[in-house]
């Protein structure tokens, strides 16, 4: 475990030359340098210290490199010092402490024991074993059946005392369901549109779909310019299904763009947007009625058709048939890495590596929620493929380095997350519910976020506040920072929770011993959960990918801070900042579902639904006299 550095201490004096003097880490990381070789802050952290003759000049794709490689060999070597007998010792430590009855009302917390009993099965040859897990966690796996969901969160017995937050019970899988299903003419018309429109939906995917998950190249959409502004796509080929999708996603972005600003849209610009996200249904249909085509062929553009239709369910905000055809994407592409394409083929190789990187993103997300799914395998292996590299993707060479930076950035937090979830949630093994092994853990988690963070290019910097980020994607990246350090240091809340304190946070218990710091690492928890409800914005990635995932998170946030204001000594950490939550989210879901992004969800439903709200604007009312 490496220790903290007092940037505060006294250094030894050297006369200090130019910046050839400071060594690259210590450049990079803005910490003092004493100019030993190597220094005092390297040798302290086990870093390379090297020294260049002028300033350092790696460019950002190689200092994210380095930091998601030093993040790994890091937690590598975290999880290599429990071995599994030791763990096998903690779980038994536990169930035979005093403690037995925190740990249970916590770990003990599942929406459906039966599900749980049921998913074993499916479960066990893809994980099976807790040694297995030891020995490969190079691998950033997030297993099934982890407790960090935000139903496992609603099954905390603090909740009780609120019946109507948990409605009838019923498991968002199956709300899911038990929707109709996805409605498809049978013989959808082909759209008039003219050059100009083909050319505007192409440049909105380019500009949005291909930034975030920087799949489709140069080649293929001057490809699918060509073949659109020929006429009308009649042939069953998996190049007019592709098309077909292209515009589909290429509409949707449409209708969520500049919504970062906007909460209101007035009737006119609210028309506009229904018609862009109309138009991009009707593609879609036309690409439901040549999907077949795709499952005939295996190569990288039908794999990627699957992608594609696993984005647009995604964006229809039905979460299961974006799971289905995300699994068989993720499928589709170990069998095309394992079986390498032609050398000379090195664009459909890279383009494969990137919708597996963009598949393991988001299959991560939706098991971060629907944690009995059972998981493709495609985390399992992805510490053997490569990272995102040259690929053609955009007209500017400036957006396209943006777009492989921000893509780079998005996979290592999706990887840091997993191994959140991994290490102090996974089930049986989860150091949350051990207090003595979930400290030290947690703090050196939070010094890999912020390396993550340290790393970020300037366009996509953020602070730690209410204010807002220049941009777009700094501000999406902002909210899986917090998300990661919510989840972080929740493990010192639920401690406070379950244990027995006073309203100094002193225990009054001689069973169970105090947590050094735990009242300001329940802050840090807290600060983190509402600043990730505050700084929620219509990012379009949000909005037309991530609404779904981001109604739940947003739900966990809203549990925990409720939660914790039965607490008296935590509620003054709280504020009547929590009174703006529930009308600000609010206002940005029925925003974004008037343009029909999750209009029809009944999970969304359940979260904006009064009897939802209702206790949490009673509790509020009662701590601050102010209802949300």
């Amino acid at each position: 475990m490496e220790h903290a550095i007092d940037e505060s201490a006294e250094w030894p004096p050297r006369k200090r030359l130019r910046t050839s003097h400071a060594c690259d880490a210590c450049r990079t990381r803005k910490t003092r340098c004493d100019g030993n070789n190597p220094c005092t802050t390297c040798a302290a952290i086990g870093h390379d210290c090297t020294y260049g003759s002028e300033a350092n000049s790696r460019s950002k794709n190689d200092l994210i490199l380095e930091s998601v490689l030093r993040v790994e060999r890091t937690l590598h070597e975290l999880r290599s010092t429990i071995p599994a007998n030791i763990q096998l010792a903690c779980q038994q430590h536990v169930i035979n402490s005093p403690q037995i009855n925190r740990t249970n009302s916590f770990s003990g917390s599942s929406p459906d024991l039966n599900l749980r009993r049921q998913s074993q099965a499916i479960q066990t040859p893809n994980s099976q074993d807790n040694r297995e897990n030891v020995a490969n966690f190079e691998n950033a796996v997030l297993d099934s059946m982890h407790t960090s969901t935000t139903e496992s969160i609603l099954h905390w017995p603090h909740f009780d005392v609120f019946p109507l937050l948990r409605h009838d019970g019923e498991s968002i899988f199956y709300l899911e369901q038990s929707r109709k299903p996805l409605s498809v003419a049978a013989n959808p018309m082909y759209p008039y549109v003219d050059t100009e429109d083909i050319t505007s939906m192409l440049e909105a995917f380019e500009r949005n779909v291909n930034f975030w998950y920087p799949s489709m190249s140069q080649e293929q959409l001057s490809s699918i310019r060509g073949t659109l502004q020929s006429g009308m796509l009649s042939d069953d080929s998996v190049h007019s299904c592709l098309c077909l999708l292209t515009l589909a996603l290429g509409c949707a972005s449409q209708a969520a763009e500049d919504l970062r600003f906007t909460t209101e849209p007035d009737p006119v610009e609210k028309d506009r947007r229904m018609r862009k996200r109309k138009l991009g249904d009707i593609y879609f249909q036309l690409a439901l009625k040549k999907l077949h085509v795709v499952h005939l062929q295996v190569d990288s553009q039908s794999t990627q058709c699957l992608f594609f239709t696993a984005l647009y369910f995604a964006s229809l905000v039905r979460p299961l048939q974006a799971w289905e055809y995300l699994s068989a994407t993720a499928t589709r592409c170990m069998l095309l890495l394992s079986y390498p394409a032609n050398k000379h083929d090195t664009e459909s190789e890279e383009r494969i590596r990137r919708i597996f990187w963009s598949c393991y993103i988001l299959e991560s997300d939706y098991m971060a929620e629907l944690s009995a799914c059972p998981p493709s395998g495609i985390a399992r292996v992805e510490s053997s493929v490569p990272l995102p590299s040259s690929y053609h993707t955009h007209t500017s060479e400036i957006v396209e380095e943006e777009s492989s930076l921000y893509f780079l950035a998005c996979i290592s937090m999706r990887r840091l997350l997993n191994r959140v979830h991994q290490l102090l949630y996974a089930r049986d093994t989860g150091a949350a519910f051990d207090h003595t092994r979930f400290p030290r853990i947690v703090k050196e988690l939070q010094r890999q976020l912020d390396d993550w963070r340290d790393v970020l290019p300037a366009s996509f910097s953020f602070s730690i506040d209410t204010d807002e980020v220049p941009t777009a994607a700094g501000g999406f990246l902002r909210q899986r920072y917090l998300t990661c350090k919510g989840v972080i240091y929740r493990p010192y809340l639920m401690w406070m929770l379950s244990s027995s304190y006073d309203d100094t946070g002193t225990s009054t218990s001689t069973v169970t011993p105090a947590i050094p710091d735990v009242m300001n690492n329940c802050k840090l928890c807290l600060d983190a959960c509402l600043l990730h409800a505050l700084d929620l914005r219509g990012f379009s990635q949000t909005v037309v990918i991530d609404t779904w995932i981001c109604s739940l998170s947003m739900s966990g946030a809203m549990l925990i801070i409720l939660a914790a204001s039965h607490i008296p000594a935590l509620k003054e950490f709280i504020g009547t900042r929590a009174t703006l939550v529930g009308s600000h989210l609010d206002r940005l879901f029925r925003t974004w579902r008037d343009m029909s992004f999750g209009g029809d969800s009944p999970s969304v439903d359940r979260t904006l639904t009064p009897d939802t709200r209702l206790p949490l604007n009673l509790l509020f009312y009662e701590a601050y006299g102010v209802l949300t």
